[in-house]
């Protein structure tokens, strides 16, 4: 009864699920270890956040380039600020204890004692970067030769939250804190990074430092999941298709051995040839039926015809019925006169 499955058809489909269903598990397996490193990374990095803060500021060029192990840690710097080159970062968001809060932030170039300036990140203000109630807010940054320590932080990139990367900025703003967006500002080398303060002046607020890119628990980790999910689907879906095509072509061969299967029968080919007679029956009948019709319109003409015939009789029968009335009145008018 299973015959069936030996056929090129079915070689295909058996082919097709067998390669599928690992390949759509591995598949999701992969999407869930990825999901898994990154649930891992968020930890640890938040772990080294931790101990980063209880841990002493290392010397800047130590802990560069900025990757997922140095991101957050205490750096150093020693320099002075360059107040020609003050910026102002707009539409940042700051999450603490009071909610969300839209500011901005004040951003100095520092120029080291190596000639690089690094981007200092000196706090966050509310309010709007463009009204100069807000920006009057900002104090001045310290003069002369300063030691800064801070969060170190990589550069950021069009997919970093709050980051305007259209320009169109008014003088004096940055939409990015990176080094390409502040090569055309500053006349000097920029580091390909920057610090944010964890004691800044006030009514400056620190901006706590932000997880490393690929380490935290962002959209693309649970894309990761829902990956997983899909592929999981896919693999029971295969499954799920096989059985049923199985289960038909089975069912299918069973009832050809029980001889259930639907044959061709002669009677309705002859119920078909009857059919056919009695349209041509009924057509033959409906021209008859039109020649009687025709034939019925033929003798209504000729009755016409002899009822015009006959009215100069009946003409002839009243001018009789007159003479007989005169006639009769004649009598009477000579029993009178006898």
């Amino acid at each position: 009864m299973y015959r069936f499955l030996l056929t090129p058809r079915w070689w295909g489909i058996n082919v097709f699920a067998v390669l599928a269903i690992p390949f759509c598990i591995f598949m999701g397996s992969w999407q869930l270890s990825r999901f898994e490193d990154r649930v891992d990374t968020h930890r640890q990095q938040e772990d080294r956040s931790a101990q980063a803060k209880a841990a002493a500021a290392r010397p800047l060029d130590s802990l560069l380039p900025v990757d997922k192990v140095t991101s957050g840690r205490q750096a150093s710097a020693r320099g002075h600020y360059d107040t020609e080159h003050q910026l102002l970062v707009p539409d940042r968001t700051l999450k603490d204890k009071h909610g969300e809060r839209q500011g901005f932030y004040v951003l100095t170039l520092l120029r080291t004692d190596h000639g690089k300036a690094l981007p200092v990140v000196r706090g966050w203000l509310p309010g709007d970067a463009d009204a100069k109630a807000d920006t009057a807010k900002v104090p001045a940054p310290p003069k002369g030769e300063v030691t800064v320590t801070g969060a170190l932080q990589a550069s950021e990139n069009q997919g970093t939250d709050g980051v305007q990367a259209g320009g169109g900025l008014p003088r004096g703003q940055l939409g990015m804190i990176s080094a390409a967006s502040l090569v055309n500002i500053a006349p000097y080398d920029v580091y390909d990074a920057w610090i944010t303060l964890t004691d800044p002046q006030a009514p400056l607020q620190p901006v706590p430092p932000a997880a490393a890119e690929g380490s935290g628990l962002d959209l693309k980790a649970f894309q990761n999941l829902g990956y997983t999910g899909e592929w999981f689907v896919f693999a029971g879906f295969v499954v799920f298709m096989w059985f049923r095509l199985f289960r038909r072509d089975a069912e299918a061969a069973r009832d050809a051995a029980l001889g259930l299967l639907p044959e061709p029968d002669g009677r309705e080919v002859a119920a078909g040839s009857a059919g056919a007679r009695d349209v041509a029956a009924g057509a033959a009948d409906g021209s008859a039926g039109a020649r009687d019709v025709a034939a019925g319109v033929a003798d209504g003409s000729a009755g016409a015809r002899d009822v015009a015939a006959g009215a100069p009789d009946v003409a002839d029968g009243s001018a009789g019925a007159r003479d007989v009335a005169a006639g009769a009145a004649g009598g009477l008018t000579g029993q009178e006169r006898g």
